[in-house]
């Protein structure tokens, strides 16, 4: 039907309030599951350092009576360390914004810091997750922390041309494979081996993918729930002669690894907590930084494992 003459609409009018929501939607995703995971301690100092030591393999003991005691040789421990790095992000908002009205936020200031605060944790997590040597900084160069690709090197399996680096040292990528439970096992078994109990496991959205089909996994058949409807395929915790882990996907980690750890073996040294602190103003505008500065500390790399160089 048409519209009748001189139809005064909604096309001809002038003045319509507009409809914007209150509600600002944001679907980027925050999870920092290695960073949330690790224990949080106190450094003292941007050299951040640590011992570790390991028992000797055994051997036959045995002894006649009366025999002369014969010392055992004593090794040193071994001393490491690792640099803080300083993640620091900021906001300026011209002072013309408080008399703003908005909609989603009362104060563009209070929201513009909250959002950077939660960038920055991924970009911690992402720091930890790094193949990235430690750097000592100087005035013009920046510290920077040794992720999990600079530690981990005792019990691993990688791609043809991978090399493990040395400790705090990052390794080298060799050539790309896709992830399977051969090498899942392998490392799973080394660190075993090793003296290490590994419980968790870091992987990206691809290769969680891959290990989803790992033989013998309870959860493998997809299956249908009575009633419902409901297909379900998941992966939450693996059962292997070696130790029983928790799969956890992370975006942050390097489609290239597979960081099979032992969680309570991997501490955070924090030397300033995360701090929202009003900078000085120098015109007509208010200026807020976030900074935090820690670093990772490897209490003893042996008890857990990586597989390099995959298709993730």
């Amino acid at each position: 039907m048409a519209q009748v003459g001189n139809t005064f609409d909604t096309y001809d009018s002038v003045g319509i309030r507009e409809d914007l929501s209150d509600v600002i939607h944001n679907i980027t995703p925050d999870e920092t599951p290695f960073y949330s995971a690790c224990k949080k301690t106190k450094a003292k100092s941007t050299l951040v350092e640590w011992q570790t030591d390991t028992l000797r393999s055994s051997a036959a003991n045995a002894h006649i009576e009366g025999d002369e005691t014969a010392f055992n040789a004593v090794t040193a421990t071994t001393r490491l360390n690792n640099r803080t790095q300083i993640f620091k992000n900021a906001v300026v908002i011209p002072d013309t914004d408080e008399g703003v009205d908005k909609a989603g936020r009362k104060q563009e200031m209070a929201y513009q810091t909250l959002k950077i605060a939660r960038e920055q944790k991924l970009d911690i997590e992402k720091a930890l997750f790094a193949n990235n040597a430690a750097a000592a900084g100087s005035s013009t160069a920046a510290r920077e922390l040794g992720g999990l690709g600079a530690w981990v090197k005792t019990n691993t399996n990688k791609g043809s041309g991978g090399a493990d680096g040395a400790i705090g040292v990052a390794r080298t990528d060799g050539t790309d494979r896709d992830f399977d439970q051969t090498q899942f096992d392998d490392v799973m078994q080394q660190i075993w081996t090793s003296g290490g109990n590994p419980d968790r496991v870091y992987l990206s959205p691809v290769n969680m993918n891959a290990a989803l089909g790992f033989v013998g996994n309870n959860n493998q058949r997809s299956h249908v729930q009575a009633g419902d409807e409901k297909v379900v395929k998941s992966l939450d915790v693996y059962v292997t002669p070696w130790g029983t882990v928790e799969f956890v996907p992370s975006r942050e980690c390097r489609g290239d690894d597979v960081y099979i750890l032992q969680n309570d073996m991997w501490e955070v040294a924090v030397l300033r907590g995360t701090k929202n602190t009003e900078m000085a103003k120098t015109g007509d505008a208010t200026k807020r930084q976030v900074v935090t500065e820690l670093t990772l500390c490897a209490k003893n790399e042996a008890s857990s494992g990586g597989v390099f160089d995959t298709n993730g």
